[in-house]
C-alpha cells in the first residue's frame, strides 16, 4: 500500500509538469495552425495553386489541435492561432511590399523557416 501511495504521490507531483509539455505541444500546434492560415491567405492573392496544399497542410494541423485540446483551452488555442497568423502575416507583408530589399530578402527567409517549422512536424 506504501508503494502504491508513494506511486500516486509522485504522479501528482509529476501533472503540472506533463500538463505544461501538453500545453507546449498544443501551443505549437495552435501558433502553425495560425502561420499555416497566413500562408495561405497570401498564396490566394500571388499563387492560387499552393494555396490548396497549404489548406491541406492546415488541415492536418487543425486535427492534431482537436485530437490533444481539453475543452476548456478553446479560447487559449483561439488567441495563439490569432497570434501566430497575425505575426507571420507581418513578415509576409513585409516581404512582399518591403521598399527596403535586403530586409524584404530576410522577413522572407524567416516567414521560409517558420512556415518550414510547421510543415516538418506534418508526415508528408
Amino acid at each position: 500500500m506504501k508503494t502504491f501511495l508513494a506511486s500516486c504521490a509522485v504522479l501528482i507531483s509529476l501533472a503540472p509538469a506533463l500538463r505544461a509539455q501538453d500545453n507546449a505541444q498544443l501551443q505549437t500546434f495552435a501558433t502553425c495552425a495560425g502561420r499555416l492560415s497566413a500562408v495561405m491567405e497570401h498564396q490566394w492573392m500571388f499563387d492560387g495553386d499552393a494555396s490548396e496544399q497549404t489548406k491541406a497542410q492546415r488541415a492536418t494541423v487543425l486535427e492534431l489541435i482537436s485530437a490533444i485540446m481539453e475543452p476548456d483551452m478553446g479560447r487559449q488555442v483561439l488567441h495563439w492561432r490569432l497570434t501566430g497568423k497575425q505575426a507571420h502575416n507581418v513578415l509576409l507583408t513585409r516581404a512582399t511590399f518591403n521598399q527596403d530589399a535586403s530586409d524584404a530578402i530576410w522577413a522572407r527567409e524567416q516567414a521560409t523557416l517558420y512556415e518550414r517549422e510547421c510543415t516538418g512536424l506534418l508526415l508528408s
